[in-house]
C-alpha cells in the first residue's frame, strides 16, 4: 500500500527568521501538515487510491463525491509540500524572465501577487501557475490545487492563517510583503520553468 510520511524541511527552523519563526514552522510543518498526511493514509486505507501516487489520487478523487475528505487532504499534503520548496533562507533576488516578460516586469508581478494573495477571503492559497501556453497568477480556496485542474504550478504562496497568524497576526500583507522580498526560493521556480516550457 501507498503511504505518505513526513516530509522534511530543507532548512533549519530557525533559518528564515524573523520572517517565519521557528514557532510557526513546529506549528504548520510539525502539526499542521503531520495532520494531513496522518488523515489522508488512514482515509485511504483499503480503498481504490490506496496505491496511487499522490498526484493520481488528487487528480482522481477531486471528480469523486465520495472522496472529499480524500481530496481535501491529498491536496493539502502536495500544497503545503510545494510551498515549502518555495522557501529558502536568504531568499529573494532576480525574477526569472519569463515571469518578467509575462507580467511586464518584475514589479508588476510583485504588485499582482500581492493583490492576488491579499485578496483570497478566508483561507487558501496564492499561485504562479503555467496554463496552456501562458503564465499566470491565481488563487485557491481552501484546499483546492491547481494540478486538480489541469495546470502546473511554479510558485505558491499559503495563506491560511496558520501560515503566518503566530509571527503577523492580522498583518496579512506584511507576510505577503516578507514572502516575496526575503523567503522566495528562485531556484525551486526555475527548475519548475525548465521542467515545464521546454
Amino acid at each position: 500500500m501507498f503511504s505518505l510520511s513526513q516530509f522534511p524541511l530543507m532548512f533549519e527552523k530557525n533559518a528564515i527568521a524573523p520572517y517565519m519563526s521557528p514557532e510557526t514552522l513546529d506549528c504548520h510543518h510539525g502539526r499542521h501538515l503531520a495532520t494531513y498526511i496522518k488523515n489522508l493514509n488512514e482515509l485511504i486505507d483499503g480503498t481504490k487510491y490506496a496505491d496511487m501516487p499522490l498526484d493520481d489520487i488528487i487528480k482522481t478523487s477531486v471528480t469523486d463525491s465520495n472522496a472529499t475528505k480524500i481530496f481535501n487532504n491529498a491536496a493539502q499534503v502536495f500544497n503545503h509540500d510545494f510551498f515549502f520548496h518555495c522557501i529558502k533562507p536568504n531568499g529573494g533576488g532576480d525574477v526569472p524572465n519569463e515571469i518578467v516578460a509575462a507580467f511586464d516586469g518584475a514589479n508588476a508581478f510583485f504588485d499582482a501577487f500581492k493583490s492576488a494573495s491579499g485578496g483570497v477571503f478566508g483561507s487558501g492559497w496564492s499561485w504562479l501557475v503555467h496554463d496552456g501556453n501562458t503564465l499566470k497568477i491565481l488563487t485557491t480556496a481552501n484546499a483546492d490545487t491547481p494540478i486538480a485542474h489541469g495546470m502546473h504550478p511554479v510558485l505558491s504562496l499559503d495563506v491560511w492563517e496558520h501560515a503566518y497568524y503566530l509571527d503577523y497576526q492580522n498583518r496579512r500583507a506584511d507576510f505577503i510583503d516578507a514572502f516575496l522580498s526575503h523567503m522566495v526560493n528562485w531556484d525551486f521556480v526555475r527548475e519548475n520553468l525548465d521542467q515545464i516550457i521546454k
